[in-house]
């Protein structure tokens, strides 16, 4: 009989039969638990807290991600070979570093590399210092700065928290007024500490897209491009929010802009922040906008974007766990990953009254039903089950994705599958890849 734990002491963590600890509970966090689960290196898989959907794939654990110590103190319990951060939080928290302390690995970057996205100031300096195209900008932790700043540039303008704000920190003001107003409310403490400083952007015309890459410190290699639906509603009108829908790839993503932005930015941030002595280990996940004057970077984020997670994963064909472990290791140099040619749709499911106030604890039925229609997978977000019911438990509460053999198709089915799902206090957009649908179409 093979002594498990002799085997796992004398074999190379490349060859371990894996156990992980996946810390997140969106819908970004059941893709990412789908895809790990899958690798046969992996003969544990927990994750914290997790979802109800997520629970098919991992067993949850109730541990919160603030609190270091006790991740820490679970991982050493339960010889955790891999801990995985999901959301942006702890990783501008710096979890990855006190992990590290402990000897445990972790994928994602350190607090001092994290600021790509905990601080838009520093993302900006960083773009300027080494000549990576973006918007030009000031930086005001002064109210009365910042409003004489945008009354000599005038609207439409860009007004950005520079911490974390959960997704809801930017504001892009049409009118002089609405820019006004944005700097008395970020200065007045609507996003607590994040407000404290602000950046002005130029706005930028164009499309907007969404740009992967993985990186180890000293190089990257690119994942697919993906298109998100940031306003709530149908046609792109209404708030913004953390995600209606994506797809992938985008077909406005040619080889030649690919190429672009992996020369213009993905490698010169990853030289950048080596060279600060602040190499970048983990997802850079790049917002960019095509511009009539090339790519350029409006935001950087430090980890998978939530839902275009869920339409990468369906369309990953390479097994994740290796890539992280590359990114860890250093190792991403000779890495390759493959892709399924088809397309990947998700449309998102949110409660009603998203991304204002919204009502949890509403029964879902139909699930299995939409999860039948060929191609389509349902990740969940904001859900937890009671009695063997499954309730919403968020804004964002279901991932209703599929794919296809173009965009058309892959809308389709995932329309298809919505339209079986019983929830009447849901809603979702109903025009998920609609560029890429009118494109399709010739």
């Amino acid at each position: 009989m093979l002594n498990r734990e002799r085997y796992r002491a004398a074999t190379p963590v490349w060859l371990h039969l894996m156990h992980i600890l996946l810390l997140g509970s969106g819908g970004r966090e059941h893709a990412l638990a789908w895809k790990i689960a899958a690798s046969p290196l992996v003969t544990k898989l927990w994750c914290a807290p997790g979802n109800a959907g997520i629970a098919r794939e991992a067993e949850c654990v109730a541990l919160d991600a603030s609190d270091h110590a006790a991740v820490i103190e679970f991982c050493k319990r339960h010889a955790v070979d891999l801990v995985v951060v999901g959301p942006e939080t702890p990783l501008v928290a710096g979890i990855v570093d006190d992990l590290a302390a402990h000897g445990i690995k972790a994928f994602g970057p350190s607090q001092l590399a994290a600021r790509l996205e905990g601080s838009k100031g520093f993302t900006k300096a960083l773009c300027t210092e080494f000549g990576i195209p973006t918007g030009a900008y000031g930086r005001f932790s002064d109210a009365d700065a910042a409003l004489a700043y945008v009354r000599a540039k005038g609207a439409p303008i860009v007004v950005k928290a520079d911490g974390l704000a959960a997704g809801k920190g930017v504001v892009v003001a049409q009118t002089l007024r609405e820019a006004e107003d944005a700097i008395a409310m970020m200065f007045d403490g609507a996003f607590g500490a994040a407000g404290a400083e602000v950046v002005i952007e130029e706005f930028l015309s164009g499309r907007e897209i969404s740009f992967f890459a993985l990186s180890d410190g000293e190089t990257a290699i690119a994942l697919a491009s993906a298109q998100d639906h940031k306003r709530v509603f149908d046609h792109d009108e209404g708030p913004n929010t953390g995600g209606m829908g994506a797809y992938s790839p985008t077909p406005f993503v040619t080889p030649e802009i690919h190429a672009e932005i992996i020369a213009k930015i993905i490698l010169p941030t990853v030289t950048g922040m080596k060279a600060r002595g602040t190499p970048f280990r983990g997802v850079l996940y790049a917002g960019v906008m095509l511009t009539p004057d090339g790519p350029k970077l409006f935001e950087y984020n430090v980890r998978f974007g939530d839902p275009e997670c869920q339409v990468l994963m369906l369309r990953m064909m390479s097994d994740i766990v290796p890539a992280m472990l590359a990114s860890c290791d250093g190792q991403l140099k000779n890495f390759d990953l493959r892709w399924y040619p088809e397309s990947a749709l998700t449309v998102v499911m949110a409660a009603k009254g998203y991304p204002g106030d919204y009502v949890k604890g509403t029964r879902i039925e139909g699930l299995d039903e939409a999860a039948s229609v060929e191609g389509v997978e349902i990740f969940h977000a904001g859900t937890t089950s009671k009695n063997g019911a499954i309730l919403s438990n968020g804004g964002r509460v279901l991932n209703v994705c599929a794919s296809g053999k173009s965009i058309t198709e892959a809308q389709h089915r995932a329309y298809a599958a919505v339209d079986r799902i019983q929830w009447p206090q849901g809603f979702c957009r109903r025009d998920i890849g609609w560029q890429a649908v009118e494109r399709e179409r010739g």
